[in-house]
């Protein structure tokens, strides 16, 4: 353990590795590779790096510094998820989302790459355990599209935040990073805010940009220093020219990756326990890729830096510190009542008007999910018919020339006809239990607040 181990430095980037579509794959992949092998980060986090080769390539490049590494799987084109660590690995997991998009949606591609979270255990000489989250949400609808467009993407938050609070709560520091495909005032970005209980490292490290620019339009370049800005930026090849929403227009692109932090919960957590903070992030990778014109990824990367400190000890000393969740088990002769804890922090909580907003866009889902299903059934229906009609006809066939035409019909109906039934029916009622569940947890988390809320009332009346 040595004062280097005092500092910890985290990368994210998506990387928009998909073969045959993105654009330069190849020659980026390698670029990024070569930048990362001569960065001193900790910890990395890419998304979008599909191809197990473009992995392989990474690892080889980064292993000196980075000798632990995950690809994660999942869905039918895998997660596109990685995470590379200085320290070793205890454990990694994958939690795809439960709502991904949909099948039938073939150009948008995330129901079958099976957005997840993706996580790993690591061993940290310092903290103890550190889990390390890496996660892209839903892409499709924007912040500004209809409410059944941003549904999905507020069930990864949902889901995204339990998984982190769940990290803490059993003693473990947590780092959560990726491209969560939501602008700050976001609902999704709130929801992880407030029920995860995290902090957002470039809004640690910033200062509030309310009324830098007097109202006037900030340049390409401030508004990736300013705002953090690492998608749809003018400055990057790849979406310079692009239409975009209102909200982008007004920052010069979107802020769309995070690296946020938290410590674990108190208790098991003590006054004695080492705390992380962030001292600073910049957008990296804005260059273009050297000797191109093209840029490194449609996304810029985002780069945080936190240190590790207890006002009043020597953090690199064990003896002065308590890791609520340590590397290596603790010596039988540990006793846990013999470490002071603080008073219990009162556990953060979504406030009503997100909880109900939230379920307004889930039951705006639902009931578009319903009209979908019965739609898709309706044209299986239809399709049964036709099939019927094209099979009694073909006994009265008055010329064998329209035999061919007969059966190419036949063959696309029978196609559309089991497209139809699976998405309608078997998709359909996956969506729907899907929203469900999620409406039904939000409803039990709503109720028991309100009820804590009515008792603290009830004492403080009396």
């Amino acid at each position: 353990m040595s004062d280097a181990d005092k500092q910890l430095r985290v990368l994210t980037l998506n990387c928009w590795g998909l073969k045959y579509v993105a654009k330069h794959r190849t020659q980026r992949i390698a670029a990024i590779a070569t930048a990362l092998g001569a960065a001193d980060y900790d910890i990395v986090a890419l998304q979008e790096l599909w191809v197990f080769a473009d992995y392989e390539h990474v690892r080889a490049s980064v292993a000196r510094r980075l000798p632990y590494s995950k690809f994660f799987y999942s869905g039918a084109l895998g997660a596109g998820l990685v995470i590379f660590s200085r320290f070793p690995i205890l454990a990694a997991t994958v939690h795809p989302y439960s709502l991904n998009g949909t099948p039938i949606d073939v150009l948008d591609g995330d129901w079958f790459v099976g957005k997840a979270a993706a996580s790993v255990l690591v061993a940290h000489p310092i903290l103890g355990q550190v889990q390390i989250f890496n996660t892209h949400l839903f892409a499709k609808g924007g912040d500004e599209g209809p409410d059944h467009h941003k549904a999905h993407r507020l069930v990864n938050a949902w889901e995204f935040a339990k998984l982190v609070r769940q990290a803490a709560e059993v003693g473990r520091y947590v780092i959560a990073a990726g491209d969560f495909n939501s602008v700050p005032t976001a609902p999704p970005m709130n929801i992880i805010r407030e029920h995860a209980s995290v902090r957002d490292a470039w809004v640690d490290s910033h200062s509030s940009p309310a009324s830098t620019f007097n109202d006037r339009l900030p340049t390409p370049e401030e508004a990736i220093h300013t705002f953090g800005v690492t998608a749809d930026s003018p400055l990057n090849y790849y979406s310079a020219g692009k239409r975009l929403e209102p909200n982008a227009r007004k920052f010069q692109g979107k802020r769309l990756d995070y690296v946020f932090y938290r410590q674990p919960s108190s208790p098991p957590a003590s006054d004695r326990t080492p705390l992380i903070n962030c001292v600073d992030t910049k957008v990296v990778f804005t260059e273009p890729v050297p000797g191109c014109n093209f840029s490194y990824s449609d996304h810029f990367g985002l780069e945080a830096t936190f240190e590790i400190s207890l006002p009043g000890a020597d953090v690199t000393n064990p003896n002065e510190t308590y890791v609520p969740a340590p590397a290596e088990p603790r010596s039988p002769s540990f006793v846990l009542t013999s470490v002071s804890n603080p008073n219990p922090v009162p556990p953060p909580t979504l406030s009503p008007d997100l909880i109900t907003s939230t379920l307004q866009s889930l039951t705006a889902r639902y009931r578009f999910a319903q009209s979908q299903a019965r739609l898709h059934l309706s044209v299986f229906v239809v399709c049964l018919v036709l099939l019927l009609v094209i099979i009694v006809s073909s006994a009265f066939l008055p010329r064998s020339w329209i035999n061919p035409v007969y059966m190419i019909l036949t063959i696309f109906l029978s196609w559309l006809s089991t497209t139809m039934l699976y998405i309608g029916f078997v998709y359909g009622r996956w969506e729907l239990n899907a929203l469900t569940n999620i409406i039904e947890e939000l409803e039990i988390y709503r109720n028991s607040l309100e009820g804590r809320r009515s008792g603290e009332l009830r004492r403080t009346s009396s």
